[in-house]
């Protein structure tokens, strides 16, 4: 049995403390003030040795910068970085890929990924079916259209729209699909979104969907991160890097972009003309204009949104050519409008007026010309209508708007539910609940705006997806005094057929009470006639934060890979998600990040306490902020784990808005630039708390991708040094295409599944 190496780290200190003492004082605290846990299957605390050699006692940028003594990893393509980078990937492919299970690991992935039986989802264009697929014939991906009534008799006619196997190859580059943008109500042209290797910044181009060709003297615009939508069908507005404007850069300190301009057909980005300007010190992901159309593709509302930071933004409408603030709160999401209302969902109190305050995650309707009126807080009381609250149990997940319905795909303690709401304007918004099977997942897929069309996936941890169309004004008429009722009224499109032997394992869901009593929920998956006896090689996935769900989804390569191999799934909804809307998010952001750490060890405590797993059988799983999780969950409490997969991780919290585009996060992380948030954001910091001499440290692996634009591969490169130079042997691979998504190719694809679960059988199964 693995000794208990580290105690928990600060979950009830006030934040003003954190900022008079220096980080090494942090650590001796919490180390001593720390309780043994009483958890069945853990030892006793032993003394450790407390240093954390790298923490550097001035939190200064500079001081932490001269700290580090690996800043040449963050050299993206650098000759030594490379150099490192491939050894480090030698190493990996002769542990992992040398297995041999990794080619039957590999295989069946790689089936999984290019099935040419899986779902091909759709998106309502142009009176036509149009859908992405890529398989072995098709690796780039061929973006096809079939007729609606041959796709919804499951016997769909593809006509390929666009090869991009074919284009690639013709140009020489490896482009990737990032979507389409069409022009409405026809959707005949269309803004085509390339990326050259998988990364987030793109080249758009138009394309006629009519013709199979892009437009000749069609607009362009440059690799970039672009923010863009039709105004007409000769105009674009574009937010994007114009280059110096005024003497100013025209990108913020993340690279996105703060400025709005109209692009006439012909023009070059030089010649647009300004329509609205942030400031160059905004957050977020840049500004983004959405013009909004109704059902016959008239133009309902120019909307611009300007974020403050990660979760803050003000919302612009352009009325009469000139932009105009909307009487709006600053944490909020705008899903779109319908004829004269807008629909929005507050993610903070909204004190309206003295006597009338909506709460937090609530679903509203308002007519727009009453925001943009003025700060006439009366006007808007009497105008706004709820149109549904969730309890504090619940969370609005997706929102469609269709022709005269509003679709909602919603959780109720983390299971879904699907629900309409009929614009009855002053007379409300009556709701209608739609049948769906108990326990599952419910996805928006698309919805038609000309239409009360929608389609929606349905799918649970061991039952497969099946695509669903339902008309959701249908039953209308049968409904009068009841105002909330459910129908049945989908149909089944397609359903994916089981990617793996699901007959041996259950789904159960518990909760356990975090280090401040919150009690937190977690699905497991395991074999229906596991010996609770902790023997079991146990994955336990986490991600909390940006107020991102993790619900009981279908995950193929999963189950093929590790429950059909006898394994135990458990997905924690920590906080720091959206599970129960954002307040569950706001829980943990900032300097009560450590409550997301804490809720991550309640789970693990309570699988060994259940006689699920033990220490030596738990791994972990963590990507992008997951990779936040599972680095702090290591170096705070390596007791609990002998395995974690740390794949394209922010990990250097010290440095990470140094590290493009890491200051589009301040938001949900605090600037360390600022002391009082260095303080607290150095407690935890992955990178900067590693030390040596942690008995039964556990081997981890960690991955990412050289040309991630999204999360820098620095953060993954420099952990991984620092824990070969305190001699904790870990495994490094990264891979050279493919972007943050990993989505350039189901080949590609294949092998990173492969690796992963080789790694967790190595750690987790094998004697």
């Amino acid at each position: 049995m693995r000794t208990l190496a580290l105690a928990l780290l600060m979950s009830t200190v006030a934040p003003a403390a954190l900022a008079q003492e220096t980080p090494a004082e942090i650590m001796d605290r919490h180390v001593h003030m720390a309780t043994p846990a009483s958890t069945a299957g853990l030892a006793d605390i032993q003394p450790v040795q407390v240093s954390a050699p790298a923490m550097p006692a001035d939190l200064t940028p500079e001081a932490v910068a001269a700290a580090d003594n690996y800043l040449w990893l963050e050299e993206v393509d650098g000759e030594r970085a490379m150099e490192r980078v491939r050894a480090f990937n030698a190493d990996a492919q002769a542990r992992l890929d040398a297995d041999p299970r990794f080619e039957p690991f590999r295989e069946a992935a790689y089936e999984i990924l290019s099935a040419t039986d899986r779902i091909a989802y759709p998106h309502m264009q142009d009176g036509m079916v149009f859908n992405f697929w890529q398989d072995d014939d098709h690796p780039k991906g061929i973006w096809r259209r079939a007729t609606p009534d041959s796709y919804r008799a499951g016997e769909p006619v593809w006509e390929t729209v666009l090869d991009l196997d074919a284009l690639a190859a013709a140009e020489g580059r490896d482009w990737v699909w990032k979507g389409a943008t069409c022009y409405g109500p026809d959707e005949r042209l269309c803004l085509i979104a390339l990326s050259d290797g998988g990364g987030d910044a793109v080249q758009v181009r138009e394309y006629d969907t009519h013709a199979r060709a892009f437009v000749e003297g069609g607009f362009v615009l440059p690799m970039g991160k672009h923010r863009y939508d039709w105004l007409d069908a000769d105009t674009l507005l574009v937010a994007t890097d114009f280059g110096e404007v005024d003497g100013q850069p025209s990108l913020t300190e993340s690279g996105y972009p703060y400025i709005v301009r109209a692009l006439d057909r012909g023009q070059t980005l030089a010649e647009s003309t300004t329509v609205f300007a942030g400031q160059q010190g905004d957050g977020g992901y840049g500004v983004n204009p959405n013009v909004t159309r109704g059902a016959d593709g008239q133009v309902e509302a120019v909307l611009i949104n300007r974020p403050l930071d990660t979760f803050r933004s003000e919302t612009w409408a352009v009325i009469d050519g000139e932009p105009v603030r909307l009487n709006l709160p600053e944490r909020v999401s705008v899903w779109g409008t319908q004829g004269r209302f807008l629909i929005f969902s507050i993610e903070e109190p909204w004190g309206i007026w003295s006597t009338l305050q909506h709460q937090t995650g609530a679903l509203l309707g308002i007519e727009l010309e009453r925001l943009a009126a003025g700060p006439d807080d009366v006007i808007i009381s009497n105008a706004v209508q709820l149109i549904f609250q969730p309890n504090e149990r619940q969370s609005i997940e997706q929102v469609a708007i269709t022709r005269d319905r509003i679709a909602v795909s919603m959780f109720d303690n983390v299971v879904g539910q699907l629900r309409v709401f009929a614009n009855r304007g002053e007379w409300g918004w009556p709701e209608t609940v739609i049948s769906v099977p108990d326990n599952s997942t419910i996805g928006l897929v698309d919805a038609g705006r000309s239409s009360n069309q929608i389609y929606y996936s349905v799918e649970g941890f061991l039952t497969p997806t099946t695509l669903m169309t339902a008309d959701v004004a249908a039953g209308e008429m049968q409904r009068r005094a009841d105002q909330s009722r459910t129908l049945d009224v989908g149909q089944v499109v397609a359903s994916m057929p089981a990617r793996f032997d699901a007959s041996r394992d259950v789904v159960e869901q518990f909760e356990v009470a975090s280090s401040d009593g919150t009690m937190i929920p977690y699905f497991v998956v395991r074999p229906r006639d596991l010996a609770m006896d902790g023997s079991a090689a146990t994955i336990l996935y986490g991600y909390g934060g940006f107020q991102i769900s993790k619900p009981a989804d279908y995950i193929p390569e999963m189950g093929a890979l590790w429950l059909e191999n006898g394994g135990v799934f458990v997905i924690a909804n920590i906080r720091g998600g959206g599970e129960f809307g954002p307040a569950w998010h706001q829980a943990a952001l900032r300097e009560n990040r450590q409550r997301a750490f804490d809720d991550f060890y309640a789970v693990a405590e309570d699988l060994i306490a259940r006689g699920i797993t033990s220490p030596d059988h738990l791994g972990i799983y963590g990507r992008s902020n997951g990779g936040v999780l599972t680095s702090v969950a290591v170096t705070q409490r390596p007791d609990l784990f002998n395995a974690a997969v740390i794949e394209s991780p922010l990990i250097d919290m010290l440095r990470y808005p140094f590290l493009p585009a890491g200051a589009s996060w301040i938001g949900e992380y605090g600037d360390p630039r600022l002391a009082g948030d260095a303080a607290f954001i150095a407690a935890y910091s992955g990178y900067q708390n590693a030390r040596p001499g942690v008995a039964d440290f556990p081997q981890v692996y960690i991955t990412t991708n050289t040309h991630d634009d999204r999360v820098h591969p620095g953060h993954a490169r420099k952990f991984a040094a620092r824990l070969e130079e305190y001699g904790y042997d870990p495994i490094y691979f990264e891979d050279t295409a493919g972007g943050h998504s990993y989505d350039a190719d189901p080949a590609a694809n294949a092998r990173r599944w492969a690796r992963h679960y080789v790694y967790l059988a190595q750690r987790l199964m094998d004697d």
